[in-house]
């Protein structure tokens, strides 16, 4: 039989969400919020030639232009306030975490509750700033000292243009980092996520056409276009299937009396995702693989041999890319699933305050041995599922021209960012109709109380 919230959102309609207003002024703050990052990537950085930076751009398209410009919704191309998009402050936030495991005080911090979580955030923005800084002044000096066609990038090149640069893009990513909280707090989602979202998803039409002319020009074949297609269908069918499945373990709670009364135990389960880390893996994978062409980069072009020789064998669609890349992938998604996303340890000791056991397994080190070696088995699957999604993209792209939007890593960011986006819209048509109801059910109450006090009158 179905549960009482199954049945609810069963019988949603456009009809309820109509009624919740609630949830409307959320969607409308949330919109409004993106639209303004999506000018703001419009917005040039003061003294660059726009002409030659777009021919330069499309050259490094596999380097700092590749992942970066995806994450930026294509404002590093045209050297927008919002060129470094997000980045700095995910990088930030993933290290942070990472500390906060590795680190007993900081965990600790973690521990003492909304004050302490209100600490990691203000650490999480001075990473954020430092990171910002360092990257702004790194791209502030390959402009300066880059040209394209003979033509430099930066009109009035010296210090003012180098501060200049630096405070514009440290300034974009810090107002994008308030925007995102901003959206989490008050609008309907994860606003980090839906502006990574919302920046892949306005490059993909542009992208498309631009794969699609490809293929009218005969650069590409007409069933290369028809595979990638439904490539793509499939990867994100493929993502939605692996990232609904879950792994329920069984959860037993004892009997209880209360009074005179005893009260049969009850039964659950425990929901262990497949994947429970997300897509993190994939970008932090990401990120330390373009570091190389990052370096090489802002040193102007002027890298030594040790750097040529790494950048020829780690270069994107090199074996030792493809295979590094997959190594790393399954190394974070171990390390942030045993420290951030799923601690065994807590979720042992949470079952032992609750009372609750699994069958045939003793409270405390025991159940969290247990978790740890089921755990273990299913990151076997979610790894490896992780890393096909990123690295069968990544060959076919590397192999034909086909736009980095078609990658696994945007697959992986679109489709997660939906589906979570679309299970908070659900909550909040929830929440709006159990508030009817208990209004209802008031209603009700008050009408049937005065029409007993008249009859005794």
């Amino acid at each position: 039989m179905a549960s009482a919230a199954e049945q609810m959102a069963a019988n949603m309609s456009w009809g309820a969400f109509g009624k919740a207003t609630e949830l409307r002024r959320r969607i409308l703050f949330t919109l409004g919020l993106l639209i303004v990052y999506r000018l703001g990537t419009y917005i040039p950085v003061p003294g660059i030639d726009g002409g030659a930076l777009r021919v330069f751009m499309e050259d490094a398209a596999s380097g700092i232009g590749g992942i970066l410009s995806m994450f930026t919704g294509g404002a590093l191309g045209r050297m927008g306030i919002f060129a470094l998009g997000i980045m700095p402050y995910i990088s930030a936030s993933i290290i942070v975490q990472l500390l906060t495991a590795l680190v007993p005080s900081l965990e600790q911090l973690k521990k003492e509750g909304e004050q302490g979580r209100k600490k990691i955030n203000q650490y999480t923005r001075y990473g954020t700033v430092f990171l910002a800084t360092f990257q702004a002044y790194g791209l502030a000096v390959s402009l300066q000292a880059g040209e394209a066609n003979g033509i430099p990038f930066v009109a009035d090149p010296g210090l003012f243009f180098i501060a200049s640069c630096v405070v514009t893009l440290v300034g974009g990513t810090m107002f994008l980092m308030w925007l995102g909280e901003q959206i989490t707090a008050r609008g309907v989602g994860n606003g980090i996520s839906l502006i990574i979202f919302v920046g892949i998803i306005a490059e993909i039409p542009g992208a498309l056409a631009q794969f699609l002319a490809s293929g009218r020009s005969g650069t590409i074949s007409p069933v290369l276009i028809i595979g990638v297609i439904l490539m793509v269908i499939a990867v994100i069918g493929f993502v939605v299937f692996m990232e609904r499945a879950l792994r329920k373990i069984h959860i037993q709670y004892p009997r209880r009396q209360v009074g005179m009364k005893m009260y049969d135990g009850g039964t659950s389960h425990l929901p262990v995702k497949v994947n429970p880390a997300g897509v993190i893996p994939a970008i932090f994978a990401s990120s330390l693989l373009l570091l190389p062409t990052t370096i090489s980069t802002f040193s102007g072009g002027q890298s030594g041999p040790v750097m040529s020789t790494i950048l020829a064998y780690f270069g994107p669609g090199q074996p030792l890319y493809l295979l590094f890349f997959a190594a790393m992938i399954v190394f974070f998604t171990y390390f942030y699933t045993h420290n951030v996303s799923f601690k065994t340890d807590d979720v042992a000791d949470n079952l032992k305050n609750q009372n609750g056991f699994i069958p045939g397994i003793r409270p405390g080190k025991r159940t969290a041995d247990y978790l740890e070696y089921v755990v273990n088995r299913i990151l076997v699957l979610g790894s490896a599922y992780l890393a096909l999604v990123c690295l069968l993209p990544e060959i076919i792209r590397s192999q034909f021209a086909i736009p980095f939007y078609f990658g696994g890593t945007s697959v992986l960011i679109v489709v997660s960012v939906t589906m979570d986006t679309i299970q908070q819209v659900q909550s909040h048509l929830l929440a709006h109709q159990y508030e009817g109801l208990i209004e209802k059910s008031q209603l009700r109450g008050k009408r049937r109380g005065g029409r007993k006090g008249t009859a005794r009158r």
